[in-house]
């Protein structure tokens, strides 16, 4: 599966199976996980075994059942976007190993005794991980346009590109973005206001997938 069958097959999924991930597939996801914190500056961790993150009233509100493994979404705070890219970047590489993953703003019980947060830094999500009982269902998808804004005709790069960030998994299941195409071939990333919160970490998730969609050959963030 490649990054791009990987971002069109990955859907939410919130009930799980009782199914143990596999050894090497934890340590191919802990490997990408350290990578990603040495690259990005971020703090992201795995945490396996552990239900109780889903075992509340909240978690059982929005229908997640079965999870006993996750992604802290860890690290300093203002770095929301950088999250948001990392996370995601892992979350398509879980989808290629087979596995089921959902972005988690709120219906989850923090533990902090289950990972580590330092001066300076901030749980933001989770994400959840596993064999889904089900391989979720694609969300309504919006025209391109409402997350486009070029002078001209798009290049195709820049149409895949956005086609791709529609897409994206969102945090607390909004999609408050937007892509400029500025001189030639430079792109501007944008969060609109969101007063839910969770706006920029989501602009990071989207990023990733544009990038992935449009070829990092063909542009260069603005």
């Amino acid at each position: 599966m490649t990054l791009q069958e990987a971002i069109v097959a990955r859907h939410s999924v919130r009930q799980y199976m009782e199914k143990p991930i596999e050894a090497e597939k934890i340590e191919e996801l802990k490997d990408l996980i350290e990578e990603c914190n040495r690259e990005g500056g971020t703090h992201l961790q795995l945490v396996t075994d552990e239900p109780k993150a889903f075992a509340g009233g909240m978690a059982k509100y929005g229908k997640f059942s079965g999870i006993s493994n996750y992604i802290a979404v860890v690290g300093k705070k203002g770095d929301d976007t950088l999250l948001g890219y990392y996370g995601e970047k892992v979350v398509i590489r879980a989808q290629m190993l087979g596995l089921n993953t959902c972005w988690v703003g709120l219906m989850f019980s923090k533990q902090p005794d289950s990972y580590q947060v330092l001066d300076g830094e901030k749980l933001f999500c989770v994400i959840s991980l596993g064999y889904g009982a089900n391989q979720g269902v694609q969300h309504k998808l919006k025209p391109v346009e409402n997350f486009a804004e070029a002078n001209g005709p798009m290049p195709e790069w820049f149409r895949q590109g956005v086609e791709a960030a529609i897409l994206a998994p969102t945090a607390v299941n909004q999609q408050k973005f937007k892509f400029v195409l500025r001189d030639g071939n430079r792109v501007e990333a944008k969060a609109k206001f969101s007063l839910i919160g969770y706006a920029q970490l989501d602009l990071g998730i989207a990023k990733y997938h544009f990038e992935v969609g449009a070829g990092k050959e063909n542009f260069e963030w603005a």
